[in-house]
């Protein structure tokens, strides 16, 4: 007699979910999110929210950014460079005067020291924000303005800046750059706007 017990079948990790590429958000996206963070003192949240955005960081570097990585001193620099975790390759970004500033109230309100993490985490395991915590936050961001989380995502916070610069300059290798591709067919597939880009060429010319 054959007593094997049949495995249960493995449900797939997408069940149920919206895969593929989430979407970026659009301007009135981003005010309506830090008009709530600035109105509701949520310093934190509203550094974590600028600095994603200016930085176009993958969400497991920009959570593991220590204070030093972007500041000289008690003021946080125009510039910085990190290490990315996915190429070992180094990516440059810009940090905008409003981040700069939502920042430098966040380090002096949790009286973060310079080797710091700069977002740590509240659970004791962890010494800096997760990734899933990014995620979830992320999540509270976009219900609390009335859109679908499952169209959203942290890659959404890396892509928003960069198809905002895509669209005003039509210059993929600065957004190469930007993103920190090592080819510009990968950032092309990232931006995911190229066949929108053909059509309008398209429409715009006459025969």
């Amino acid at each position: 007699m054959d007593t094997t017990t049949a495995s249960p079948a493995k449900i797939p990790w997408n069940k149920g979910k919206i895969v593929g590429q989430k979407s970026p958000l659009k301007l009135k996206d981003i005010w309506a999110i830090r008009i709530r963070l600035q109105l509701n003192k949520r310093t934190r949240e509203l550094a974590l929210f600028d600095l994603g955005l200016d930085s176009k960081l993958r969400a497991c570097d920009l959570v593991k950014l220590r204070v030093n990585d972007i500041c000289h001193g008690d003021r946080v620099s125009t510039r910085a460079i990190v290490l990315q975790q996915k190429t070992s390759l180094p990516v440059q970004f810009e940090i905008t005067q409003p981040t700069r500033e939502a920042v430098e109230t966040w380090i002096k309100e949790s009286s973060l020291k310079a080797d710091d993490y700069l977002f740590p985490s509240r659970v004791h395991e962890s010494p800096h924000l997760g990734t899933r915590q990014y995620a979830r936050i992320l999540d509270s961001w976009i219900k609390e303005i009335g859109l679908d989380p499952a169209q959203y995502g942290t890659h959404s916070m890396r892509r928003t800046k960069a198809t905002l610069i895509y669209r005003r300059t039509k210059n993929l290798r600065a957004v190469q750059l930007l993103l920190g591709h090592t080819k510009i067919e990968s950032t092309v597939r990232y931006l995911g706007i190229e066949v929108e880009d053909a059509l309008e060429l398209a429409e715009q010319t006459d025969i």
